[in-house]
């Protein structure tokens, strides 16, 4: 029998669990796009794509064996929770995935978090993810269904690594005293999703990220040492002109454990940390 997966706002993480699950077979997955120019893009990747917002959702999450939430929250809440809300009062879907951030956690001070740390988000996005997170499980309870939720280090892989910026010459080495921050390999976002939809636990949270936080000039020290390129020249945080964006990257320095996709869903990352995944880009091309 097809399974059927429905994700919303199917972008870098959601890619990368289809590749997993065309692979193993036995997979439609619908994918949702707001713009009409990547609905050929991801129906060249075998997803059959929805504008959305602005299609009514209510039967294909009626026929989703799998639902996994990808989008993003805004100042008005969760964007699929204001759509689509009513439509899952009488879904059952065998599993239902919500991608978040470790940036719920907050400010650690370099010190370490699980996933029964208390939520202090220090940043407005990580304080709507946290809200989006709420409104979920009070849906979940409510309607008995089957969420998962995912909290995301920082994103990296084909496409999103160093290289780039450290060929052109425009890579920085941000210094902060004490500043480290957790990292995932999208690869082993998606066999984690893979292996917690093989072994459903309705209502678990999981920490994503690999087994090595570090310092972000490290990374990009190391990018350069692969490439053979000179050292991206170093600038202090408090004086380096930056986006408010990425300034407020560096407001949060903490150390992620990942125990618990370990433990519990046998998880053996592919990556472990940022030196196999930065060669491994390499080998690749990217």
């Amino acid at each position: 029998m097809t399974q059927r997966l429905l994700s919303f706002g199917h972008g870098y993480c959601a890619r990368a669990l289809t590749r997993l699950l065309h692979q193993s077979g036995g997979w439609s997955v619908t994918g949702t796009t707001r713009t009409p120019e990547k609905t050929r893009a991801l129906a060249q990747d075998g997803v059959a794509p929805v504008l959305w917002p602005g299609t009514d959702m209510s039967a294909l999450v009626a026929q989703a064996s799998h639902v996994l939430i990808s989008a993003a929250p805004g100042a008005e809440g969760d964007p699929v929770l204001k759509d689509c809300r009513g439509a899952f009062e009488t879904a059952r879907p065998a599993w239902i995935g919500y991608l978040s951030t470790t940036g719920v956690y907050g400010d650690h001070q370099g010190g370490w978090v699980d996933e029964e740390t208390p939520l202090h988000p220090s940043t407005k996005r990580g304080q709507q993810r946290v809200e989006a997170e709420a409104a979920w499980q009070q849906l979940a309870a409510e309607y008995d269904l089957p969420l998962h939720i995912f909290r995301l280090a920082g994103i990296y892989g084909p496409g999103r690594g160093p290289f780039a910026k450290v060929r052109a010459g425009t890579a920085r080495r941000i210094l902060k005293q004490d500043q480290v921050f957790s990292r995932t390999h999208v690869e082993d976002i998606a066999q984690v999703l893979t292996a917690s939809i093989a072994q459903p636990r309705p209502g678990a949270v999981y920490n994503v990220c690999d087994n090595d936080p570090a310092p972000p000039e490290d990374v990009i020290a190391h990018a350069a040492e692969l490439l053979g390129l000179p050292l991206p020249p170093s600038e202090n945080f408090e004086t380096a002109e930056m986006t408010a964006m990425a300034r407020s990257f560096y407001s949060e320095s903490k150390k992620v454990s990942n125990a618990r996709i370990k433990d519990e869903l046998g998880v053996v990352l592919k990556y472990p940390d940022y030196k196999v995944g930065l060669a491994a880009l390499l080998v690749a091309k990217d």
